[in-house]
Parts: C-alpha cells; sequence; structure tokens
C-alpha cells in the first residue's frame, strides 16, 4: 500500500464509521415512457429520489429531438462555446429560454454547479460582501466563497438574521445569494421579502431555481414569475435543465450586460467543452412540451397533496413543504439507512441523507414526487412507510 492509500484509506475509515458512507447504486430505467419505475440489483421498483419530476426524461418528442440532432449534429460539440463549441442548437436555446422567464438574455452551462461556481468567478471581486442562507446547496456555498470576499451564512430563510447582517456591513458591493426551493427541505424562499431587503441594502440578488423552474407558476416559469418578481429585482436567474426540463445542464438568465459579462470572465463558462447539441436539441423539445403539457404540474400538485394529506392521518415528520421535495426526518443516521434499505426490500428506491450534506440530528428520506408517478404508486409507498418504524435504532 502506497503512503498515499494509507492516508486515504483512514480517511475513508473515519467517514465509514460515521455513517457518512456514500455507495452508488447502478440504476436502469425499464420503460422511458414511465421513467419512474426502474430496477435496482435486478429488482423491479418505483424511484421516489428522482428530480425528474414532470417525467419529461423519456417523453417521446424530447427523445426523438436527441437521436435526430445526434444525426445531424454527432454526439459531441468539439470544444468550449467561445472556440466552435456554440452550436445552432445552442444558441436557439438560450434564446428560447431568454423569452420563457422574461429575460433579455440566457446563457447555457454544463450544469447547475458550474453555473453557480460561474456567478462567483464572473462577478464576484476582492472585497465584496456575500451574504447566503445557511441552507444554500453546496454549488452556491462554493460560488459566495470563490474570490476573497466577507462571506457570512444567515439563518435559514431568516430576514431579520440576513437584515442585521446587510446593516453591519461597510461594502460598498453587497450581494445576497439564495436557493429559491431549497433542495434537501423543499421550502420556498421568502423571495418577496428578500429582495426588499436587497433594494433597502442596495444588494444584487442571485436565485438559483433548479428546483422550481418547470414546476412553479401557471406555465412552469419558475419560483421568480411566481412571486411577481422583475429583472431588477433579481437580476441574476439560475436555473437547471436536468429536473423538471429532465435532460441535462443549466442556464443563467437576466440583462444582456449580465450575460456579456459572464461570457467574458466566467470561467466554467470559458474554459470547458460545450455540451452535445442534442442535449440543447432535447432541451428545446422539453421546454416546449412543458409549455403545451401544463396537466403535468397539474398531476404534481395533485401528488403533492395526496403524499402530504396520508403521511399526516399516518403521523409522518414531514418538513413544511409544499413542493415535489417532501422529506421524512428520521434524525438517527443509522435508522435512516435502514429504513431506507428495508423500501428497496419492498420495490421503493428513496434516498437516505446524512450529514454533512444536511445538519447533524436531520438525516431523513428525502422522498421526491413526480408527475409519472400513479397514484397506486404514492398509496403503496405510504402503506409501505406505516410499517416501518423511524425511531432511533439503540446503540
Amino acid at each position: 500500500m502506497s503512503r498515499l492509500d494509507g492516508f486515504l484509506r483512514a480517511d475513508l475509515s473515519i467517514i465509514n464509521h460515521a455513517n457518512h458512507y456514500r455507495v452508488r447504486k447502478i440504476v436502469e430505467i425499464i420503460d422511458p415512457v414511465s421513467p419512474t419505475h426502474v430496477r435496482v440489483s435486478d429488482r423491479e421498483c418505483v424511484n421516489f429520489c428522482s428530480n425528474d419530476y414532470l417525467g419529461l426524461s423519456g417523453h417521446i418528442e424530447v427523445r426523438h429531438a436527441m437521436s435526430a440532432a445526434v444525426e445531424r449534429h454527432g454526439v459531441g460539440s468539439g470544444a468550449a462555446h467561445l472556440v466552435t463549441g456554440h452550436s445552432i442548437e445552442h444558441h436557439a436555446l438560450e434564446e428560447e429560454l431568454a423569452a420563457f422567464v422574461g429575460r433579455e438574455r440566457a446563457l447555457c452551462y454544463s450544469t447547475g454547479y458550474m453555473a453557480n461556481l460561474g456567478i462567483g468567478s464572473g462577478l464576484l471581486k476582492r472585497g465584496d460582501a456575500v451574504f447566503e442562507d445557511r441552507l444554500n446547496h453546496a454549488s452556491l456555498l462554493d460560488a459566495g466563497m470563490h474570490q476573497d470576499v466577507n462571506f457570512s451564512r444567515y439563518r435559514h430563510n431568516d430576514m431579520e438574521s440576513l437584515q442585521r447582517m446587510l446593516q453591519a456591513s461597510v461594502c460598498d458591493r453587497k450581494w445576497v445569494l439564495s436557493d429559491a426551493v431549497f433542495s434537501m427541505d423543499g421550502d420556498v424562499a421568502p423571495l418577496r421579502e428578500l429582495t426588499l431587503l436587497c433594494q433597502q441594502h442596495s444588494a444584487w440578488l442571485a436565485i438559483d431555481d433548479a428546483h422550481g423552474f418547470g414546476v412553479l407558476g401557471d406555465r412552469g416559469q419558475g419560483s421568480v414569475i411566481a412571486a411577481g418578481l422583475s429583472t431588477d429585482e433579481v437580476p441574476i436567474y439560475m436555473a437547471t435543465l436536468g429536473k423538471a426540463t429532465g435532460v441535462f445542464g443549466a442556464f443563467i438568465a437576466g440583462s444582456s450586460a449580465l450575460i456579456e459579462t459572464l461570457i467574458q470572465k466566467s470561467r466554467t463558462y470559458v474554459f470547458t467543452t460545450a455540451t452535445p447539441p442534442a442535449l440543447a436539441a432535447a432541451a428545446r423539445a422539453a421546454l416546449r412540451v412543458m409549455q403545451r403539457e401544463s396537466w403535468r404540474r397539474e398531476v404534481l400538485q395533485a401528488h403533492i397533496k395526496r403524499f402530504k394529506k396520508s403521511a399526516q392521518q399516518l403521523g409522518l415528520a414531514l418538513t413544511d413543504s409544499s413542493t415535489a421535495i417532501q422529506p421524512l426526518i428520521v434524525d438517527d443516521e443509522v435508522k435512516a439507512l435502514e429504513v431506507s434499505a428495508t423500501l428497496l426490500d419492498q420495490g421503493f428506491v428513496v434516498a437516505a441523507i446524512r450529514p454533512p450534506t444536511v445538519p447533524r440530528g436531520t438525516s431523513r428520506l428525502r422522498i421526491t414526487l413526480s408527475a409519472a408517478h400513479s397514484e397506486s404508486d404514492i398509496d403503496r409507498l405510504l402503506e409501505a412507510l406505516s410499517q416501518v418504524s423511524l425511531s432511533p435504532t439503540p446503540a
């Protein structure tokens, strides 16, 4: 064993001892038309931890758009956007996304993580003040710490906490970065209050709408439009294309000046190969379906209400979430793993989320609902949950 492997194995042992060790599952979708039905370890299961909220990943229009684009453009872009990787599909997708979310322009990134890091590298400067919700996604937190800035985290959705920090800051340039829908709790940020505080303290607001885009609002235009907020109030809007859109990638939308600045200075845009044009074509098709088939959002909302009502009747400890993310708090890390394994044996894929992803003492089963689920799928999961013990395992 090399000296490096010795160090690494010691670290892995500590992670395993703390019940924080992560293990990948090999998941196979049985039929793309029903993306919530999968095969795991030769067992057919219903997937309750995917972010494919509208079930678009297997939509025939989306699949056909991607395969047709592969025939036209091949399977790779070949270069960064600023070299020769920016295809007609990428450009059309950016224009359509900008129009959909009511912004001047949009800029596509490979992933939401890279888009958020791009905000950090493209906009933040030494000496800026950055304020973030304590439960923001890791990518937003990393974006805020990307430069030599004055970085602070306010209590989750606590506007008084944020106000005190903004008032105490003497920095000329202030930024507030927040998730719109928090990925592990499913609750929604108080966007209107955030915008008011930013206006009062001359701060710029950036919103990560990864889990709201496609789902929130009458047309699925996301949390900012659903809250009735303008581009001036929320100048920096980020959303992903791998969740409700069912494809892959992300984008930042805003003014032309914002997008031009990111094109020039955002390192995760400038210095990476563009995604395959076929993915952009698939995202364009998904965007059309998302707007046309509004029934998908209606079905999802009905599923959320059904699940919450039945879970309440069963006395399950859900968080205060009205979104597709319905975490079931278990507290104990070992118990969360045990229940996840028991559910898998019964044909349900439900991830156990533990520290450091969530704060210590808040381990949970992160249940996510999709328009692709049936009422029967949901009822059977609830029945399975009613039969397992969620009490901590004795030491």
